[in-house]
């Protein structure tokens, strides 16, 4: 049997064209071939673009099949997309929004149609509660009661799952609501020198109570205090605690399903993935990421315990770290429910009601008076704004507050901070949307194209 020299650029030239995408196993040939198996050429690896596959038409020929989009085109895909935004294309933007927010709709309610025996059954529940509720009777108050503790809680579970779930940025709902919800309820605490505020109209208004306590005969505790916000502090933490599950069933359903998602959120995991390998690259703070990381995968349960206990920035990728790890869901949310809503939140409501103590808001108020220029000039308003909040507290009941008929600079203020904030955080759940709807016509148009190749 002779030997054949062959001249690889020329085969490459002239019958790559026939030869694309058979793939011969290494080490293995047909009987009497002598043609070496040659895997991707140069120029396709200029382009950095993979053979795509052929198969047989109906008439004999090879029909082409795209290839899975290069690098350089999911990165212009990407930066196109990130250009999908209100203040750059308002027009194209509103008109996603409005698409996905149609098709997340019909999608839901072929959900809850596939599950109409559970939504019947709620209709049922709901139905029969109101129904009891308008029957006049003594069970009314309890029905009433029972029905604004549920709302109350709900409240607070949907403002820590907007906390946690982000949509494209967080919205800090400890700073905007349950911050001052406590220091609200810390200073009638110590105004009243009583946390028993009459109920209605608590906890939507806080006045103190008609037969107050003897003054100085006992002070108030902090403990007395952690327990009056307990129930809302403890519903915040479980919201953001199902704010983690999102990402976890994200990360979890592609590991099992064994491919590469191009979720957004998978992007800086995959990216710490890579820095394990080239550790000289990362910055401090992947380092500490990475960090976090090894701690929840070696330790399990009581790593998570730790990271969601210790208000951080660092526990964001908790989520995605167990999904992609395969953590049983008990155990991350177990971990992740406990840290946050018993462990972490009373590390929050400790620190905020040992700052908003009377006296040391006195002290701070004292201090800031000590900053030169502006110091005098912030310190009438905080003085102010303290003495409006007492006198609130002390108002008879069915009369206004007098504090509501001037208005302070300072409450002034943090209010319109909220609701730019607010605003903001609506911002991005609109071009989070087109977003994600502009995502949904490339990966439709990819899959039009190749089976159209097949067909």
């Amino acid at each position: 049997m002779s030997s054949v020299a062959i001249d690889l650029e020329y085969i490459e030239r002239i019958i790559n064209p026939q030869i694309n995408g058979l793939h011969t196993p290494a080490g293995k040939e047909t009987k009497g071939n002598h043609v070496v198996t040659m895997g991707e050429t140069s120029a396709q690896k200029r382009q950095g673009r993979t053979v795509g596959k052929q198969q047989a038409n109906g008439s004999g020929g090879m029909a082409e099949i795209p290839a899975a989009p290069t690098l350089e085109e999911r990165l212009a895909e990407k930066k196109d997309r990130a250009k999908v935004v209100l203040w750059r294309r308002p027009i194209q933007t509103l008109t996603y929004f409005i698409r996905e927010c149609l098709i997340l709709s019909s999608e839901y309610m072929v959900k809850l149609w596939h599950n109409k025996k559970l939504v019947l059954l709620v209709a049922m529940l709901v139905g029969g509660y109101y129904a009891a509720f308008k029957t006049p009777g003594p069970h009314q108050p309890i029905l009433d009661r029972a029905g604004r503790d549920f709302w109350w809680c709900g409240y607070w579970v949907w403002l820590g799952i907007l906390s946690s779930v982000g949509l494209g940025t967080g919205l800090h709902t400890f700073l905007l609501y349950l911050g001052p919800h406590i220091a609200s309820v810390t200073l009638a605490a110590y105004s009243c020198n009583s946390v028993d505020f009459p109920s209605p109209p608590y906890p939507e208004d806080i006045m103190c109570p008609e037969e107050e306590s003897s003054g100085g005969l006992k002070e108030m505790s902090i403990l007395t205090i952690m327990s009056k916000v307990r129930l809302e502090a403890f519903m915040w933490g479980a919201g953001t605690a199902l704010g983690e599950l999102p990402p976890y069933f994200m990360a979890r359903g592609a590991r099992l399903s064994g491919h590469d998602p191009e979720d957004e959120e998978m992007a800086e995991f995959e990216e710490l993935q890579r820095l394990k390998e080239q550790p000289g690259e990362a910055s401090w703070l992947d380092r500490a990421k990475l960090s976090v990381e090894k701690l929840v995968e070696r330790v399990g349960f009581f790593g998570i315990l730790a990271c969601a206990s210790i208000p951080n920035p660092l526990f964001d990728l908790a989520g995605i770290t167990c999904g992609h790890f395969l953590v049983p869901f008990w155990t991350f949310f177990g971990a992740t429910l406990i840290g946050k809503a018993v462990i972490k939140m009373h590390i929050q409501k400790l620190f905020v009601i040992i700052a908003f103590n009377e006296s040391l808001l006195e002290w701070a108020v004292g201090v800031l008076a000590l900053l030169p220029v502006v110091g005098p000039r912030l310190e009438e308003p905080f003085k102010k704004f303290l003495h409006a909040q007492k006198q609130k507290f002390h108002r008879k009941p069915g009369m206004a507050s007098q504090a509501q008929d001037k208005v302070n600079l300072l409450a002034w203020v943090f209010e319109k901070v909220i609701l730019l904030m607010v605003g903001y955080f609506i911002l991005s759940i609109v071009n989070s949307f087109a977003q994600n709807y502009h995502k949904r016509i490339h990966k439709s148009t990819v899959a039009r194209e190749k089976k159209h190749a097949q067909d």
